[in-house]
């Protein structure tokens, strides 16, 4: 800004009392002093406010100002509050030296004046640094990338002082400047940004976390940049694919310059979200493929011929021929079907939830293959093959280490975000397959994968997992078993031994479960409970006579095992 536009603005009251020919000067920040000697703390450019208390004596004017002109200084205002009038000793010392001198009238606070020159400063910055967003932005448009988000996020926070990250649906760190926010703030932040799309509300949206105020930015899918209060379906989509630009600064305070400046920012994001998106169309041409011939029933050998093709694109640089996982997914809305809709929701979101949660970067999903079909998204994880255990000797035992991805470990940093998105009316459920070695297996993993999923569906909540591991245990049955059933089986068998508990203080229940994940086992039970070995039989004694059962036979140790499971 110019020392002139400081006349121009009625509300400051300032009065120019001397340098009318210098009012072109450049004001680049505002300091307020009363030490005798500032320029130390003085770059050149300010405008500095001064109650006057430095001047003892009228002699005292010609140092001060000298110290001022030296540094470069854009003007001096001066407050009468303290004389009264300005001096006219100081007056002349700024006329010398050509430094323009403005009055403060004792009702203006000085507070008033710096905000004013900061926001004006600011503003100026922000469009300055606008263009420079924009020109970045057709640089990578039109030709090869000019250094990705990272460098503009670097530029917010070294020209105006704002920390920025770019972030995934579920939280997880893109792009960034400076020092990354932590897992847990990223999904708190996501969590929040999901809940008001869903709501329709106006971006940005503020968000205080741990005593700090973030401005949340969408960052709009290509072709889905439609107004808040869209259609509800509309609202899911964007919701659920949105990347966001986290700034810690509390946008509410911003002027239209710098809000301009953000929205340039997300359109470059954009830019690069389709890079991204593009990059992945291989990927996914790979795992549709491969899909549809698995799905077909076509013969082993073609299936295995299509997976040697995708296994470099997949896994670089491995020689070792991969295991393979399928993972099935799918996003249900009550009241309505829009499979179409939901099949690509899902795969969007399967393919953000195999991404490790702790990598960063727009390339860290670059081995992520995700077909859909319908409302289904089918995802093609490969795998290095596990070394198998060898013998003393040096001999490969048969069946090596499973391994592979376990269905709450995926879910455990993207439930409450995911959660958030899917507000009161949408249902993620997931099914994880056990890894296979060789095309044959494939078919048999996806129904597999298929029949986990409907085993998370039959659970409550919003976002649900299960693996392969549960279709082979009472966890598979459990689900399907109905709310009124289970609690009368409970009831009958767990009901005494807790109204026993309740007044006797007497713990059958922990004994019953420790008894039973002991296999039973008189001395580990003892050993694990502290206890006696008689004080263990009089408590399963008194268990048994309870109840009507007897914990030596295997139906009856079924019965309190499933018992405390639906309990």
């Amino acid at each position: 800004m110019r020392l002139r536009a400081l006349l121009e603005t009625d509300a400051l009251g300032l009065r120019l009392l001397g340098g009318q020919d210098e009012l072109d000067r450049t004001v680049r920040g505002v300091m307020t002093t009363d030490l005798r000697d500032p320029s130390r703390y003085l770059s050149g450019g300010e405008l500095v406010l001064t109650g006057l208390a430095w001047r003892r004596t009228p002699e005292d004017s010609e140092p001060f100002v000298r110290l001022l002109a030296g540094a470069g200084v854009a003007g001096l205002a001066a407050g009468e509050a303290e004389l009264g009038a300005i001096p006219d000793d100081l007056v002349g010392a700024c006329a010398r030296h050509r430094l323009p001198l403005f009055a403060v009238h004792e009702t203006v606070a000085f507070a008033s004046i710096t905000e004013y020159v900061v926001r004006q400063v600011s503003g100026e910055r922000a469009g300055d640094l606008a263009a420079v967003v924009d020109r970045h932005r057709r640089l990578m448009t039109s030709g090869p990338a000019g250094g990705g988000p990272e460098v503009v996020l670097d530029l917010l926070g070294t020209d105006l002082d704002m920390r920025a990250w770019v972030l995934s649906p579920t939280g997880r760190r893109i792009a960034g400047a400076g020092e990354p926010l932590s897992t847990g703030a990223g999904a708190a932040l996501a969590a929040e940004h999901l809940a008001a799309t869903r709501g329709g509300r106006r971006a940005p949206h503020r968000v205080a976390l741990g005593g700090t105020t973030y401005s949340l930015f969408p960052v709009r899918v290509p072709g889905h940049a439609a107004s808040p209060g869209g259609q509800t379906g509309e609202l899911r989509e964007r919701a659920l694919s949105d990347w966001l630009l986290a700034v810690e600064a509390d946008a509410g305070e911003w002027g239209a310059p710098r809000l301009d400046l953000l929205q340039g920012v997300t359109q470059l994001i954009a830019v690069e979200r389709d890079r991204r998106d593009a990059a992945r169309t291989v990927r996914r041409r790979l795992a549709q493929e491969i899909l549809e011939l698995v799905q077909s029933g076509a013969p082993p050998a073609e299936i295995a011929a299509r997976l040697r093709v995708a296994a470099p694109v997949l896994l670089p640089g491995r020689g070792t021929a991969p295991h393979w996982q399928i993972v099935v997914a799918r996003v249900d809305w009550d009241g309505e079907g829009g499979e179409g809709e939901s099949g690509a929701v899902a795969q969007s979101l399967l393919e953000e939830i195999l991404v490790d949660p702790v990598a960063a970067g727009l390339e860290s999903g670059d081995r992520i293959a995700v077909a859909h079909s319908g409302g289904e998204a089918i995802a093609l994880v490969p795998m290095p093959a596990p070394e198998a255990p060898k013998d003393e000797d040096g001999t490969e035992q048969a069946g090596g280490g499973a391994g592979g991805l376990q269905a709450d470990v995926l879910l455990a940093a993207v439930r409450d975000p995911l959660t958030a998105g899917l507000a009161d009316d949408g249902r993620l459920t997931l099914g994880v397959s056990a890894p296979v070695q060789s095309a044959e297996g494939l078919r048999g993993a996806l129904e597999e994968a298929r029949h986990a999923r409907r085993v998370a569906a039959a659970r409550p909540g919003r976002v649900c997992a299960a693996g392969h591991h549960e279709l082979a245990s009472h966890v598979l049955l459990l689900p399907f078993v109905p709310d009124d059933v289970r609690r009368a089986f409970t009831a009958r068998l767990l009901d005494p031994l807790r109204d026993y508990d309740r007044r006797h203080r007497a713990e059958l229940v922990p004994t019953l479960e420790a008894f039973l994940d002991c296999d039973g086992s008189w001395t580990r039970c003892a050993a694990r409970l502290h206890l006696h070995v008689n004080t263990l039989r009089y408590r399963v004694g008194r268990i048994e006579q309870l109840t009507g059962r007897d914990l030596s036979r295997l139906e009856d140790k079924l019965d309190f095992f499933l018992a405390l499971r639906m309990s």
